[in-house]
């Protein structure tokens, strides 16, 4: 077996590392954000809006490092800006350095209310400006990699249950309130207790590691996500993905982990290993929880297991139970 025992970094930790900084300028004066473009265009990328809605909408599309927000703005302020940012889960780990001219304690007490991590004086300037950023961005990456850790399986370098956990919460949310699709499928390595008394742990742990990473590769859009379950358990989460296009990724994750594996000579001296799936698939006329979701998922993946395994299997559950 070819496949290294030490942790390798996942392609989000490395994405945080090495991407360039991205901060948001709102303020409604130009010439305000021409001046702070010179100071940060050369080593970040920068994005700008000109009154505090706008500044909101980049936000939640862009997702910036840091936003540089000034106070005082026509129509929504820098305060309420903030404080919108805050109440927002996909917004409020942005930190947001207020830009003020005005010094005075009342401000600074209500800003920091709003959530603001620090605050610059107008007329800025550059090199304190700079200093206050990169601190403030070295901050967020330390705590963005530190979140990323929490929700990483320590063996195969995936998500964990954890994240997919609230994901699965957040997902669910999202497709009832806008009627949009959403599948799960649950994973299962075929014999997996007889390889690992076989072969040996060490050769399980590996296997495992190679069945995650061909699952990973097998996602091709930002939104999926493949996480350990627990044991020999995988489960994918399939935003905007009926049941026709769940069946379809599975079959295919299906065959590229027996290739992948079997290209590794995992298990060389025994039959290739293979995966059982089950599928789950969203319909709002009949699933009440999120859970409901996994509870079909794992009804298919038990009738792929008493079928022969090494196969999918969708559709409905006729009983809450089986």
């Amino acid at each position: 077996m070819n496949n290294s025992d030490a942790f390798h970094p996942s392609a989000q930790m490395v994405e945080t590392l090495e991407r360039r900084v991205k901060l948001l300028l709102v303020d409604d004066q130009p010439i305000n954000i021409q001046a702070l473009y010179q100071v940060f265009a050369a080593d970040h990328q920068v994005l700008a809006a000109t009154d505090g809605h706008k500044g909101l909408d980049i936000a939640h599309k862009q997702q910036p490092d840091l936003i540089l927000l000034d106070i005082v703005m026509p129509g929504l302020d820098g305060f309420e800006v903030c404080r919108r940012l805050k109440q927002d889960s996909s917004t409020r780990d942005i930190p947001v350095i207020f830009l003020t001219g005005s010094s005075d304690s009342a401000s600074e007490e209500q800003g920091l209310d709003a959530g603001a991590v620090d605050f610059i004086a107008k007329p800025f300037n550059p090199k304190i400006v700079k200093a206050r950023v990169k601190t403030h961005v070295t901050l967020k990456r330390q705590s963005d990699l530190l979140r990323q850790w929490v929700f990483l399986d320590g063996l195969t370098g995936i998500a964990n249950r954890r994240l997919f956990d609230e994901r699965l919460a957040t997902e669910w949310g999202r497709s009832r309130r806008l009627g949009s699709a959403l599948s799960a499928l649950l994973i299962d390595v075929d014999h997996f207790k007889r390889f690992n008394d076989t072969m040996g742990h060490q050769a399980g742990d590996t296997c495992l590691r190679f069945i995650a990473q061909a699952l990973a590769s097998g996602l091709n859009r930002p939104a999926d996500l493949v996480a350990r379950y627990g044991g020999e358990e995988f489960v994918c989460l399939l935003p905007d993905t009926d049941q026709s296009g769940a069946i379809h990724l599975a079959n295919a994750l299906r065959e590229r982990v027996q290739s992948e594996l079997e290209s590794q000579s995992i298990g060389s001296d025994w039959p290739p290993v293979t995966v059982s799936i089950g599928v789950g698939s969203l319909r709002a006329d009949s699933m009440a929880d999120a859970a409901a979701l996994l509870r079909e998922a794992d009804h298919n993946l038990y009738r792929a297991k008493q079928a022969g395994r090494n196969q999918v299997m969708s559709g409905p559950m006729l009983t809450s139970s089986h």
